[in-house]
């Protein structure tokens, strides 16, 4: 059944993406534990934990804003916002893990609630209000997660 150029089919959960998308929490919950563990300990390893998590960060939050380049190419004309938009995302998380870890682990938390507020406000119209709730939860740990780790910073 074809679709109206004005509307898209929705995006069901894929049950392996669901999956997957919670794993990709243990990088964060991880790396936010081991910031306040190895703090006073061992510098050394303290520094590779909050470059991996930083960098993990984002890998992520550039992610977050290219699933809007994915979902503006099955419109049959997009406008060029989400392209745009899909940038944003990765050239601040670039700034965040340039940052010293206790300023960037905020900056990229505070990203990852941006994107969420940005992807509630326009996954609907694109066919994928169904990934919200999930979308909800996994940006609410992740930001919090890198919240924690700048307080351990």
């Amino acid at each position: 059944m074809p679709v109206a150029a004005n509307t898209l089919a929705p995006l069901p959960l894929n049950p392996m993406a669901v999956k997957l998308a919670y794993l990709g929490l243990v990088p964060f919950a991880l790396g936010a534990a081991l910031v306040w563990l190895l703090g006073g300990y061992s510098p050394e390893a303290y520094f590779h934990v909050t470059q991996a998590m930083s960098a993990f960060a984002a890998v992520t939050i550039s992610f977050l804003g290219g699933i809007h380049w994915g979902l503006a190419f099955r419109q049959s004309a997009p406008q060029a916002q989400p392209f745009v938009w899909g940038v944003v995302p990765s050239l601040v998380a670039i700034v965040a893990v340039l940052m010293p870890p206790s300023s960037g682990f905020v900056l990229h938390g505070v990203m990852l609630v941006l994107c969420y507020l940005v992807d509630r406000r326009h996954y609907p119209a694109l066919g994928a209000a169904a990934w919200l709730t999930l979308r909800f939860r996994l940006s609410s740990v992740a930001a919090l997660c890198c919240f924690l780790a700048a307080a351990g910073s």
